[in-house]
């Protein structure tokens, strides 16, 4: 008599149904909150961007912090139209650059809060590179 130890799984129908569900949440988040975030690198609107930045990154780049966050801005739209079009790719290029952000705000040595929420982002960014189909449909 054989026993497993696996967990029965869930009807194949609700599995997929859910895991569809959970990429499509996944995918749209993904897309739009960078894209927000990208955008408003530029205005300014949402916060100071700037004071989230670790001086030692302008002095890596010579370039202004302000300069140095329209390159972000640019980046961060270009990832979530990534996540849009090829979320299997643009979920992990999100996933490096929430890491750098995370690596960013350790070096400042403050907002670790922030760092904390951004490494629970890409703990999703990674669940929705699991998710996402090897091609879409």
């Amino acid at each position: 008599m054989k026993s497993s130890t696996a967990l029965a799984a869930p009807a194949p129908t609700v599995a997929a149904g859910s895991q569809r569900q959970a990429f499509l949440l996944l995918r749209t988040v993904f897309t739009v909150a960078p894209i927000i975030f990208g955008l408003d690198k530029f205005t300014n609107l949402l916060t100071d961007w700037t004071i989230y930045l670790a001086p030692v990154a302008t002095s890596v780049v010579p370039v202004s912090a302000q300069s140095f966050m329209y390159v972000v801005g640019v980046v961060e739209i270009i990832a979530g139209i990534a996540v849009a079009v090829r979320p299997r790719f643009g979920s992990l290029l999100v996933a490096v650059w929430l890491l750098g952000i995370i690596v960013n705000l350790l070096v400042l040595g403050s907002y670790f809060d922030v760092a904390l929420r951004d490494f629970g982002l890409l703990v999703g960014a990674l669940a929705l590179n699991r998710l996402s189909p090897a091609k879409l449909h």
